[in-house]
């Protein structure tokens, strides 16, 4: 291994049983010991980055914090307190002083300046092993607007994560999700877009009609949703920039929903009901051409592409319960690929393509889970009153899915977890949410 700090995250997206990553030894390269799926986070500092005057002090501060709430976030990273720091960081071009770091453990080491030029924001920073004294990769900037600051801290807190874990970040995305207002009886629900943590929460609709499953497309410039505002479900297309949107081809005395892009964004798959029969078809974004790739006197819904787009997972009751299965993008003959006890359904494709996550219902319980693209190594996540609907960040290792708690006054709300199972976190957002689908990393 090249990269000391990347062998203590080795084995993060794997680890389940017993995984043997490394520890970090004073003399020796930075490893960690991965036990039954769990880690002991990285010991890092991040001194608030150095602002060029007065007037950046306050920018150069928030985005060192948003920087640490990232990283803190997954889970994998523990920061060490500025109370606690020895050193000081007050010119970001000066040399490291790493044994005042040593001496408190800090394993990982975050520096950075901030200048600030009217609306100008310029970002740079660097990232030390502080155990093998040395820096990791060569410095970045970053150059925006001070609007943006936000966004600039989310872009560093994924060059950071990268290089120290050498899997792409996910902290410069979005999700759009269906924001939930009124009591439970009358739910009021309207498309909501937000940064991955709940900041920046702009509405796409207004409450006056019921939303649906919104899904973005492969570059987050779209979204499908569905809306009942004619009473009949029909998918609408939005574009999120300018926030105009319409409705894709449909028939008449039929119902479309569950729409989910392709990944080259040209066609749509959704799920059709007519006649007392749903199945799953293939539209032409621009041309409204339409393909029927399931037909089977049974449910067929919720379908995801594999990240090449040549094949679709799907729920179906064709076996008498609720499973998964895989068939060709072009339609055709079925895989069934759950066998477990319960009822299976909202299967979505990891963007890396290892894996499919999925909705259980078994034993009066709720579970988030995932299985490899054949079926096999099926694991549960959670286990809840109401756990539904999974989506996945960009790199493909953590899920953000609904909660719904019991009761008359029960409210959903947006949870993540990493695909190991640990790691469970509420997602803020201003009232209740549900539907997540987390878009790529912003260009």
């Amino acid at each position: 291994m090249t990269n000391p700090l990347l062998n203590l995250l080795l084995a993060l997206v794997t680890a389940v049983g017993t995984l043997v990553g490394a520890a970090h030894a004073q003399d020796g390269p930075l490893r960690i010991e991965i036990t039954e799926g769990v880690i002991e986070p990285l010991p890092y500092a991040a001194p608030d980055f150095v602002p060029d005057s007065a007037a950046a002090a306050e920018t150069a501060q928030q985005l060192t914090r948003v920087i640490a709430a990232d990283l803190s976030g997954t889970g994998l990273f523990r920061e060490i307190p500025a109370s606690a720091h020895i050193g000081q960081v007050q010119d970001f071009a000066a040399p490291v002083q790493f044994a005042d770091w040593k001496a408190i453990n800090a394993q990982a080491l975050i520096t950075g300046g901030v200048t600030v030029s009217g609306n100008k924001l310029t970002v740079r920073f660097r990232v030390w092993d502080v155990f093998a004294g040395k820096e990791l990769g060569n410095g970045l900037q970053f150059v925006g607007t001070t609007d943006g600051w936000r966004r600039m801290a989310h872009k560093v807190a994924d060059a950071v994560y990268s290089r120290i874990t050498g899997e792409s970040g996910y902290f410069d995305s979005r999700v759009v999700f269906v924001s939930e207002s009124g009591p439970k009886n009358e739910r009021r629900k309207r498309l909501a877009i937000m940064d991955y943590d709940g900041a920046n929460v702009q509405y796409l609709t207004d409450s006056s009609a019921i939303v649906l499953a919104p899904r973005f497309s492969p570059t987050g410039d779209r979204v499908l949703y569905t809306s009942y505002e004619t009473g009949f479900p029909r998918i609408y297309v939005l574009d999120v920039g300018q926030v105009k949107r319409r409705v894709l081809e449909s028939q008449d005395g039929t119902m479309s929903f569950a729409p989910r892009f392709a990944p080259d964004g040209k066609t749509v798959v959704f799920s059709l009901a007519e006649g007392g029969n749903t199945d799953i078809y293939s539209m032409d974004v621009s041309s409204g051409k339409t393909k029927r790739l399931s037909s089977s006197p049974s449910i067929e819904t919720g379908p995801s592409y594999s990240p090449d787009g040549k094949q679709i997972v799907f729920e179906s009751d064709r076996s008498g319960t609720q499973q998964l299965y895989i068939m060709s993008a072009d339609g055709g003959a079925a895989t069934r690929i759950s066998f477990g006890q319960g009822r299976y359904g909202t299967p979505v494709w990891s963007p890396r393509g290892d894996l499919i996550a999925f909705t259980k219902q078994s034993k009066g319980r709720f579970h988030i889970g995932v299985m490899r693209t054949d079926g096999s190594e099926e694991r549960l996540l959670t286990a809840s009153f109401l756990d539904e609907g999974p989506t996945w960040a960009p790199n493909g290792r953590v899920i953000m899915f609904t909660r719904e708690t019991k009761g008359a006054s029960g409210r959903s709300a947006l949870y993540s977890v990493d695909i190991t199972g640990r790691n469970l976190r509420p997602v803020r957002t201003p009232d209740g949410a549900s539907d997540p689908s987390w878009s790529p990393l912003q260009k």
